[in-house]
């Protein structure tokens, strides 16, 4: 099931450079949700072979996975989205060919770190610690090359995602109180960033952060 793994990984490695080179707000939502999809059958593969149990405890936590990552929270952001009637990222900080250039790079920086970072125990899939780590950086960019408070939370969602990956590498020492709490903590903060641009929303009559500067005591 292990090559299950990689394709799924690979999906999602590729769905973040997506994400990173659209200036369209649903498309790049979307693709998140999709992301968090694979993401939610990740662990299933991963663990294929152990005991029933072992087997319980991994479907409740893709339930939550698929239910939080691919539903619930792209939902929001949608619903966000048509209320500050924005649809694109017109002007970003960085540009998207430039984004994509630097995205690539970053790619294959994290694939040589993968293949030289020593782990306690090997990773059960190949490509598990590349695809961490890349979307890790891949995130990390779309948060400070974005103007739209929307996308920078898609940014947030993707950095969550690749610390989730590489999570998959400790899964049978990590209770499953603690991934639950994980996932509440990336829904609480999709809440309060959502408070945040409904308000930015309102007194700036756009999404844009670079406002912020303009708030005087």
């Amino acid at each position: 099931m292990t090559a299950y793994a990689d394709l799924i990984l690979l999906a999602v490695l590729l769905l973040g450079v997506y994400v990173l080179a659209t200036s369209r707000l649903g498309a790049a939502i979307r693709a998140v949700a999709v992301q968090g999809g694979l993401l939610a059958l990740l662990p299933i593969t991963l663990a294929a072979r152990t005991s029933w149990d072992a087997l319980l405890h991994v479907g409740l936590l893709s339930l939550g996975t698929l239910l939080l990552k691919a539903v619930i929270i792209p939902g929001l952001l949608l619903r966000t989205m048509r209320t500050a009637n924005v649809r694109r990222e017109v002007e970003p900080f960085i540009s998207l060919h430039t984004s994509v250039l630097i995205g690539a790079v970053m790619v294959g920086v994290a694939f040589w770190m993968g293949s030289v970072l020593t782990l306690p125990r090997p990773a059960p899939a190949t490509l598990l610690v590349p695809v961490a780590l890349a979307t890790l950086l891949l995130g990390f960019l779309v948060i400070v090359s974005r103007r739209k408070a929307i996308t920078q939370v898609l940014g947030y969602l993707m950095l969550e995602n690749g610390i989730y990956v590489f999570g998959q590498c400790l899964a049978r020492d990590m209770p499953f109180v603690v991934e639950l709490g994980i996932l509440l903590d990336v829904l609480v903060g999709v809440f309060v960033m959502g408070i945040a641009i409904h308000h930015i929303s309102r007194e700036f009559d756009n999404i844009d952060t670079d406002e912020l500067s303009t708030l005087r005591d």
